[in-house]
């Protein structure tokens, strides 16, 4: 038992000792959009998962390679994200452009809500199987389907209002 402790004394120092420098070095190759912070007790997570930092020959330099392996997924993350709404956001505007009719204004809606109005409306699924697909109770189902209507309508009226 005491030995444990002495082990566990030591790793709570060792993380005290090497944090400032770890979230300095975070700070400088981790990603803008990224806390430092958060890529640190990453390293320090998953390096501990494996077993004490205590063991390890240089935890210092193995750390400090997790956390660089860590914010270059995060870049690659990021990356990812941004080309996916640029390409939602062309396909969007080509989909409108293409399809010059309610479709503007069904875009208009939070895309849950275009989620259960297309499984209702166009696939005729019941909203309990509409809930269990978008994550929600069949009554949420329901709420949401009832409210996007109305929403819609809403839209609708004022666009053919203004034209």
């Amino acid at each position: 038992m005491k030995h444990k402790r002495v082990l566990a004394d030591r790793e709570r120092r060792l993380i005290h000792d090497l944090y400032p420098s770890l979230r300095r070095f975070a700070a400088v190759v981790g990603p803008v959009d990224v806390e430092p912070d958060d890529l640190v007790q990453e390293a320090l997570f998953r390096a501990l998962r494996h077993g004490p930092l205590t063991d390890l020959t240089f935890p210092t330099a193995y750390l400090k390679r997790c956390i660089l392996n860590l914010s270059k997924d995060q870049v690659r993350s990021i990356v990812r994200r941004r080309r996916a709404v640029v390409a939602l956001a062309a396909t969007t505007e080509a989909f409108c452009e293409a399809y010059p009719s309610d479709v503007v204004e069904l875009m208009e809606l939070p895309p849950q809500t275009r989620a259960v109005l297309y499984l209702r409306e166009i696939e005729g699924r019941p909203f309990g199987e509409i809930g269990e697909i978008v994550g929600c109770t069949e009554k949420a189902a329901r709420n949401r389907a009832s409210r996007g209507r109305k929403r819609l309508r809403r839209i609708l009226e004022e666009t053919n209002a203004t034209t």
